[in-house]
């Protein structure tokens, strides 16, 4: 009974910080650990995330672009697709994108279940269709047992593929970061460097965009305000999906958590380094040239930022058969 009671006790302490309120009047809200989570669902989907036979070469995962070893990024300006061709735009962080109000940069998915789809009936990303991509896994016996046993039904379709991706997507959380403790009331949790850095980023105005618990993704913003920013890439945000003019460079704003894992920055990826990013948005967005000394203070609390990152042993994926299409990753 006591080894018990100790026990619950250590649950309980485990649990506090993240039910405790955040600082009173704090424009940002704590990252919390994922809730009402279909397990079976999320251990489908976990599979499904890491397995590169929803590619037309059999060679790309979900994974590839949104890597969890690498902040849910791949770290390139912009992403590898079918055929080793250059993809159109930066890849965005896969952590905490269930926080955001819709997905891509341009916000063409409402949820995470709709964009799961999108990429692997993409073209120039995993080049599939999702017909192939359903009759892939149902010449796999090891899948469509796990479908049965999760939705009821050996028949798979794909939205049953995309809820069960989605599902375990809704699991990549980053709690407890230095920032949330600080939220949280632990004062030790910043350095004074480091919070000077967010006292500047309120005062500066990143605040206005940068919001939230994800510090972003909640809202759709022109990119150049105060001066045009100039790029070579061709992506034009929300306009590519209104024609309207207005919405030229309008792209959903990043989330800033993790951003220290996920360079290079913006869109087209051309900020290598968050002191860069920093002096843009500065620039273009604020109106306002931050001096070496405050730049790196901002820096400094945007590396407060990462989170504990996602942790579960990699899933071992059913074998392929007979009928599973060969891997052929340099097929034009």
């Amino acid at each position: 009974m006591k080894k018990t009671l100790l026990l619950l006790t250590a649950a309980f302490l485990l649990l506090a910080p993240f039910t405790q309120a955040s600082r009173p009047g704090e424009p940002i809200q704590v990252i919390t650990p994922a809730k009402e989570i279909n397990i079976a669902m999320s251990e489908l989907g976990k599979k499904l995330y890491f397995d590169p036979r929803l590619s037309k070469s059999g060679f790309i995962s979900c994974n590839s672009c949104h890597n969890l070893s690498m902040g849910g990024t791949d770290n390139l300006k912009t992403s590898i697709g079918h055929g080793w061709a250059q993809g159109p735009i930066n890849s965005p962080t896969v952590l905490n994108s269930s926080l955001n109000i819709a997905q891509f940069w341009d916000g063409r998915a409402a949820d995470l279940k709709e964009q799961a789809g999108g990429p692997i009936a993409n073209p120039g990303e995993m080049a599939f269709t999702h017909e192939l991509a359903i009759s892939t896994l149902q010449g796999i016996p090891g899948y469509v047992r796990e479908f049965e046993l999760t939705f009821g039904t050996p028949e798979i379709d794909i939205d049953k593929v995309t809820d069960a991706i989605a599902e375990f997507e809704k699991t990549l959380v980053t709690p407890n970061s230095r920032f949330d403790r600080w939220l949280l009331g632990d004062d030790e949790a910043l350095s004074d460097k480091e919070l000077a850095g967010y006292q500047l980023f309120k005062q500066s105005g990143c605040i206005a965009c940068h919001n939230g618990p994800a510090l972003g993704g909640n809202s759709f913003q022109k990119m150049g305000l105060v001066a045009p920013y100039q790029t070579e890439n061709p992506a034009e945000g929300v306009a590519g999906l209104t024609g309207i003019d207005a919405d030229r460079f309008k792209f959903k704003v990043p989330t800033l958590r993790n951003i220290e894992l996920t360079y290079p920055y913006f869109h087209d990826g051309d900020a290598e380094t968050l002191a860069e990013a920093v002096d843009i948005m500065g620039r273009l967005q604020l109106g306002r040239t931050f001096t070496p000394e405050e730049n790196s203070k901002i820096v400094a609390y945007l590396k407060a930022l990462t989170g504990e990152q996602p942790s579960f042993a990699l899933p071992t994926l059913p074998p392929s058969t007979e009928q599973t299409p060969p891997p052929n990753p340099f097929e034009d």
